[in-house]
């Protein structure tokens, strides 16, 4: 979907202005802290609460730090995106082995391996379908 934005994609630039990170951190603390205190860990839901207050504040006035701008995505360059996609991938493949790894755990306990196989299969599903919407987009 060209928007004639700098890399065709609307959606990226909505996720690469400064207040998208801040804002999604201040989010995820919300649903974080929310579901923790309907738990009825109502400390560890302020903690919560408070935790990703102090990381949204970092990404909304930490803007000197190159790092910081990196992760929130601001300024976004060539350069900047390539580390992005390496950081990306690196982060990917961590995931990928923990899950394995865990699923190969489990089984080797007798257990079922759940729920390390449904989220190896949908990260192995979801591997596919973008190989092949990438491909044909490429």
């Amino acid at each position: 979907m060209p928007t004639g934005n700098h890399d065709g994609f609307a959606m990226r630039g909505i996720l690469r202005t400064r207040w998208f990170f801040p804002s999604f951190c201040l989010a995820l603390g919300a649903a974080c802290a929310g579901a923790m205190w309907h738990g009825g860990h109502d400390g560890d839901a302020l903690a919560a609460a408070a935790l990703f207050a102090l990381i949204a504040s970092v990404f909304a006035f930490g803007g000197r730090s190159e790092t910081v701008r990196q992760i929130r995505g601001d300024g976004a360059d060539e350069r900047w995106r390539s580390i992005d996609l390496a950081a990306t991938a690196l982060s990917g493949m961590a995931i990928i082995v923990l899950v394995i790894g865990a699923c190969l755990w489990e089984w080797a306990h007798g257990r079922s391996g759940s729920p390390y196989s449904q989220l190896g299969t949908i990260g192995g599903l979801a591997y596919i379908a973008a190989l092949l919407v990438l491909r044909r987009r490429g």
